[in-house]
């Protein structure tokens, strides 16, 4: 008797329980695809041209390719933190997404410098070739990881200009005692020259030339100076940079959050990176061209070029604060080692290559 007790028992538990697993796998499919709300912050002042609309740009990409399963909304500077913390907002989870430049971490990860640019470095196709070709992904994953970050490049703004000064350039001497917003290795390169390297965010650039907080500022190329009014509290606009030959933007994503999408997610965001990446280098090349002929012919800036002493001094340095720079960090020792070797393989296509054809194109 407790024998066919029992089986009618189990036959009833079996049909009761048969419609709720069915129930379950009905609905397993509709939690899994539920529209995810990520927050992205940035360094830059909302929809600000080059920077802020290449922001704005790989927040709709995300949210276009994955047809709203991970939509990303879009914090300017300061609107959720600030502009110099977006790294550590990303890293803990405030927000899922940044979008900034690398050299602003060097606090924090030494050979971050590296993945937006170097003083007399790589260019953007040749930086471009390391991250992608040469192992630059794997260590700038590896710089990252501790901070549970995922770097992607996310946006370039190509070669840039050597900054707007107050006081026309002619010489060595007069760095001495100038006072400059410089980001990167760049403000120890002017810090050896004389002068003294300020970091301002980029919202605050233009007030503090017109207060007097620096007498000079460097930020980015002619489309993106521009816009920001740089060239009516300083009108001298000197060429070439020697501080960035390269403008990389970078996507910082929770590593840990990213590492919860499903793969075609994953696969989203990477992709949306690397095409915003290309889109912004050439559409920075294209306005820069149109800002600065209307800098020239519209604004009256005054276009100079950087006295042979200051590019001569400015390159004689480069190499001893760069080995100075990461000297007792091996991450950072291996990161530059790489870089170098990067820069000896793309001198020398370079020189026969681009340098050539420029040179014979444009002579």
């Amino acid at each position: 008797m407790s024998t066919r007790i029992s089986r009618r028992n189990l036959l009833k538990t079996a049909s009761i329980a048969a419609p709720a697993a069915a129930a379950t796998l009905i609905s397993s499919p509709a939690r899994s695809t539920e529209a995810l709300q990520w927050k992205m912050v940035t360094s830059w002042p909302k929809g600000a041209p080059g920077v802020g609309t290449t922001a704005q740009r790989l927040a709709d990409r995300i949210t276009a390719m994955s047809d709203g399963k991970l939509s990303v909304k879009l914090y300017g500077a300061g609107e959720l933190v600030p502009p110099l913390e977006v790294f550590g907002a990303v890293g803990e989870g405030v927000a899922e997404l940044g979008h900034t430049a690398s050299f602003f971490w060097q606090g924090k990860a030494r050979a971050s410098v590296f993945f937006t640019t170097v003083p007399f470095g790589l260019t953007s196709a040749e930086h471009i070739a390391w991250v992608n070709q040469g192992g630059g992904q794997a260590l700038w994953d590896k710089l990252y990881a501790p901070f549970d970050i995922k770097p992607f490049m996310a946006g370039n703004t190509g070669i840039q200009m050597g900054g707007w000064f107050k006081k026309e350039i002619t010489s060595l001497k007069d760095l001495q005692g100038l006072k400059i917003r410089s980001a990167g290795l760049g403000g120890e390169i002017y810090k050896q020259m004389g002068a003294t390297a300020v970091l301002l965010p980029p919202g605050e650039i233009y007030s503090g030339l017109r207060s007097g907080v620096v007498d000079a500022a460097e930020f980015l190329g002619p489309w993106s100076d521009r816009a920001f009014g740089f060239y009516k509290a300083a009108p001298y606009y000197y060429w070439p940079t020697f501080n960035k030959p390269n403008g990389t933007a970078e996507c910082l994503v929770n590593k840990s959050a990213f590492e919860a999408l499903s793969p075609d997610l994953q696969a989203i965001v990477q992709n949306a990176c690397e095409a915003e990446n290309a889109y912004a280098l050439s559409e920075s090349d294209w306005e820069n061209a149109r800002a600065l002929a209307a800098l020239i012919d519209d604004k009256k800036a005054q276009v100079r070029e950087f006295p042979s002493d200051i590019m001569a001094k400015a390159k004689s340095l480069t190499p001893g604060i760069l080995e100075k720079f990461v000297w007792g960090d091996p991450l950072a020792e291996e990161i530059l080692s790489s870089y170098r070797q990067a820069m000896a393989l793309s001198k020398t296509w370079a020189k026969v290559g681009r340098q050539a054809f420029l040179t014979a194109r444009d002579s």
